[in-house]
């Protein structure tokens, strides 16, 4: 089982703001397996400190739980009742500057919305009067923004810092799986993206498609039911949610197509795309050189671990409670084609990885279309690229391509700008296109091994 990974810059913030000499009020929070609790318990190792991990039940229970899981760590008693002078006197029985966690604090919030102003007068009456390092988790996105970090909320001014755990960086795959080809870590990486607990639920010892048999087909499992239970969490009408990320999975990607495919007025459907953009589940995307207008603008699921569980799980849960057999061939069938627009991404991650361009992303223009465009619009260069996630090598036919779509690219003076080509292919080049390219300073040519390496770097 691989153990903490990563998460560096986010531990050396934490010590950097607890290293100072005066109380604290630190917000933590992001989806559920993110990795909070395990980033807590990484900060807390070398320093005095307890963690509790809230329950949504009535806070007079939480009160007495927090004085039994209290007294239990530190053989000491306990004699406050009410929630915020237990916290207060736990703190007092600590030694030095403690850390006291409270994790998936929306819990309280939902059992009672007084305790954010409870927490409040606590924090404002005694606990920034002493030495003590206070954090605040929550998994909920919505309830932590609204609830804790809005300017409306009671504790808006309190926190000293805050922190939106965001998903580990691409390169660490390789800290789960060692013993992994790129292609399979790459897999895997488009069916969990990277949230630590997901990649921890795949084994090493089996394949791509026996893991995914073990978890997403397996109704067992929590990644089978995962998505149901994060977006329960979130919202009121979940189906409703799902249904719109299903239709954008199937092409209908501007918000008049999608009303139309899920049955809601149109002049609503900006609501549930708002919510779901909030949650980081969905995006909007432009054509890179156009203007964010609307009318220019689709939507895309850029939640991997949503995308795969909608294309695979959503769309064929009779198949997998009856023909497991047939749903695990589907996702042979198709995944070569699934993992185009995964691949695709990696790719713009690999040419962020070179500063000097300002913008990257994808073009598109009636019937044509360009993976990848990166601007650097103090020089005036523009970077075209293909992406290409088959079995077969790539050869010239893809580069000729590529210059034909760049022609009707309009962006700066066509005449003057410094045009660069980029080819990522998967199962590598042909011989006659390696030459061309080791011929030309303005063609570069990225197999896996070579985006591994970018991206490591």
């Amino acid at each position: 089982m691989t153990g903490f990974v990563d998460r560096k810059d986010e531990l050396d913030g934490l010590d950097r703001m607890y290293s100072e000499n005066d109380s604290a009020l630190f917000i933590l929070y992001g989806r559920r397996r993110i990795g909070k609790t395990e980033l807590a318990e990484k900060f807390m190792k070398d320093k005095e400190g307890f963690y509790f991990l809230s329950r949504q039940q009535d806070l007079e229970l939480e009160a007495e739980r927090f004085k039994n899981e209290f007294g239990r760590e530190f053989d000491s008693f306990i004699e406050s009742e009410q929630l915020e002078n237990v916290i207060d006197e736990a703190v007092d029985k600590l030694e030095g500057k403690p850390v006291m966690v409270i994790d998936e604090f929306p819990y309280w919030i939902q059992e009672d919305k007084s305790i954010v102003s409870i927490m409040q007068g606590l924090w404002d009456e005694k606990l920034s009067e002493k030495e003590v390092f206070l954090i605040l988790t929550g998994s909920s996105i919505s309830m932590m923004e609204t609830e804790v970090l809005d300017y409306k909320s009671p504790l808006y001014g309190r926190r000293k810092g805050q922190l939106k755990l965001d998903e580990l960086p691409l390169h660490t795959l390789n800290q789960f799986f060692p013993e992994k080809s790129f292609e399979e870590q790459l897999k895997i990486y488009g069916a969990t993206g990277m949230i630590p607990h997901y990649l921890k639920e795949f084994k090493p010892e089996k394949d791509f498609f026996q893991n995914i048999e073990g978890t997403f087909l397996n109704d067992l499992h929590l990644l089978n039911e995962e998505a149901e239970i994060l977006l329960r969490e979130e919202l009121r009408k979940p189906n409703k949610y799902f249904n719109i990320m299903e239709a954008i999975i199937d092409g209908k990607t501007k918000p008049n197509t999608i009303s139309q495919r899920v049955n809601i007025e149109n002049t609503n459907i900006s609501k549930y795309l708002n919510k779901l953009e909030q949650l980081e589940l969905i995006k909007k995307e432009s054509p890179i050189t156009m203007s964010e207008k609307p009318k220019n603008r689709i939507y895309k699921v850029s939640d991997h671990y949503f995308r795969f569980w909608l294309r695979y799980v959503y769309k064929n849960q009779s198949d997998i409670q009856t023909q497991p057999e047939k749903a695990i061939q589907n996702i042979r069938n198709s995944h070569s084609k699934y993992m185009g627009e995964v691949f695709e991404e990696v790719c713009q991650k690999t040419v962020r990885k070179n500063r000097e361009h300002t913008k990257v992303g994808r073009w598109w223009y009636k019937q044509h279309e360009i993976d990848i465009v990166a601007l650097n619009e103090k020089e005036e260069k523009i970077l075209f690229g293909e992406c290409k996630w088959t079995n077969q090598k790539v050869g010239m036919k893809l580069l000729k391509d590529l210059e034909d779509k760049s022609e009707k690219v309009r962006w700066q003076n066509q005449e003057s700008r410094e045009e660069e080509y980029a080819l990522f292919s998967k199962s590598g080049f042909e011989d006659k296109l390696k030459m061309e390219a080791e011929g030309r300073d303005d063609l570069q040519l990225y197999d896996l091994n070579t985006v591994e390496q970018v991206l490591a770097n």
